[in-house]
């Protein structure tokens, strides 16, 4: 092979290489390196703001479920067949309303003997008192007897206990006459509760029993028969388990925000009402208190009885507090930090071995500022020292917070960036690109590359 074919292969060697190299620089992935390039040479892009002030609630959470704040169960004071159930559940009621009808017959009956009782008792009276009446005349006659020495001392004291014994009986037959009152006054009583009446305006939740079924009279070890529930559903409270660590700050009359499970769009307003006293444990051992909230609910809504939900209770307010958004608040090691940063800071434990920074932006470089926190909600965090009104500071990506380092060159992401070619070194290497397109394209003179050209400044812009 000559020197000539060697120079004519190299020559178009080299030719190959510079087009290939031209299209991957004109590509988008080429253009999107090179925006990458030349934005490492500006500083990394991140977003800042400026630290803000505005009102923050401290707010402690907990689960719970919605229940009526009036809730009645209707149980059976006398053991009877159902007889009628003039309401269904699910059915509205008014106090007053006879919701339960029992068969009274067994009921009736005990009322009669009662009566009849209490008229022998009665009857029993009168012969008492007619013996009581004897007794005390032959009393009084020995009494005179035994004074003229007609009688003796023997026969005076027969006649005496005669007396009281018959005084005696006639006391007896009084009481019996009251306990047969009192019998009568039972009776009535559970024939009256035969018919069951409902105590308030509401609804029927619960229906438990049917037509014909006996219902029983609850004992000490045995519950009676709930029959039914009625619940007032225009009152409902959120009866929210609280853990016991967030129980201490919580009192009554706070404002609560509460969201339904099942209403994943709605939000309803309460107040705390009620905190209970006593501890209770959950199956895993947890210790919570029962925080009873009640719910402000629009007119004609009503919610059903059981539903999950949550609450948080605001139990501390901050008005016009500097805040920052919580994810610019991050965790770094202290011996990482510089010696200027640490040195007579009073926001640095130096037994730690992590403490909270903010990454302020100065002369578009990163300084780790040593920061105290306040409470913060889900977005937002308190800063109560360290930071000053007029500080802007990266508050994102967090991709890039999580390693970000102190001095390090960044710029504002969603700043504008400048228009390509406006400098005369893009116009020189644009003019370069029409200059090896033309010959290579008919169409050059069409304006492709004037399409091409936009496409390029859009990938440029692509990568802030």
């Amino acid at each position: 092979m000559g020197i000539g074919k060697v120079l004519a292969v190299t020559v178009i060697g080299f030719g190959v290489l510079g087009a290939i190299g031209f299209v991957v620089v004109k590509s988008p992935v080429g253009q999107r390196f090179m925006g990458q390039a030349k934005g490492d040479e500006l500083g990394m892009p991140v977003i800042m703001e400026p630290v803000t002030f505005g009102d923050l609630e401290r707010t402690v959470s907990a689960p719970g479920s919605i229940e009526p704040k009036r809730l009645i169960n209707i149980s059976s004071q006398v053991s009877a067949k159902v007889l009628a159930l003039p309401f269904e559940e699910g059915d509205q009621v008014n106090k007053g309303d006879v919701v339960i009808r029992l068969d009274p017959q067994d009921l009736v009956a005990a009322l009669d003997s009662a009566k009849a009782g209490l008229a022998g008792q009665e009857a029993s009276l009168g012969g008492s008192e007619a013996a009581l009446i004897n007794a005390r005349l032959s009393y009084e006659r020995l009494q005179q007897l035994h004074e003229t020495g007609d009688a003796t001392k023997s026969e005076l004291d027969s006649a005496e206990a005669s007396f009281l014994q018959a005084q005696s009986n006639r006391q007896v037959l009084i009481h019996q006459i009251e306990q047969a009152k009192a019998q009568i006054e039972r009776a009535q009583k559970d024939l009256d509760n035969t018919t069951i009446t409902s105590p308030i305006d509401g609804v029927i939740t619960t229906l438990s029993a049917e037509e014909g079924e006996t219902v029983i009279v609850g004992t000490t070890n045995n519950p009676g028969s709930i029959i039914m529930e009625i619940a007032d559903l225009s009152q409902m409270l959120l009866k929210a388990q609280v853990d016991e660590a967030n129980i201490a700050p919580i009192e009554v009359g706070q404002d609560a925000k509460i969201f339904v499970n099942a209403y994943t769009d709605r939000e309803y307003d309460g107040k705390v009402q009620k905190i209970g006293l006593k501890r209770q444990v959950a199956a895993d051992g947890t210790g919570t208190f029962e925080v009873e909230i009640l719910m402000d609910l629009p007119e004609g809504e009503i919610l059903r009885q059981g539903l999950s939900a949550s609450t948080d209770i605001v139990v501390e307010h901050y008005y016009d507090a500097m805040i920052v958004p919580s994810q610019a608040v991050v965790d770094r090691r202290i011996d990482e930090l510089p010696e200027e940063i640490k040195e007579g800071n009073e926001l640095i434990d130096l037994n730690k071995t992590f403490t909270r920074v903010v990454y302020r932006v100065v002369d578009d470089k990163t300084v780790a500022t040593p920061v105290a926190v306040g409470p913060s909600d889900l977005t937002q965090t308190v800063i109560t020292e360290g930071l000053s009104k007029d500080d802007m500071i990266v508050t994102g990506p967090f991709r890039v917070l999580v390693d970000l380092k102190h001095d390090i060159k960044v710029r504002d992401q969603n700043a504008e960036p400048e228009a390509e070619g406006s400098s005369p070194d893009d116009a020189d290497k644009a003019d370069g690109a029409e200059e090896i397109d033309s010959p290579t394209n008919d169409d050059a003179d069409n304006g492709e590359d004037s399409d091409d050209a936009p496409a390029t400044q859009a990938d440029d812009q692509e990568q802030p």
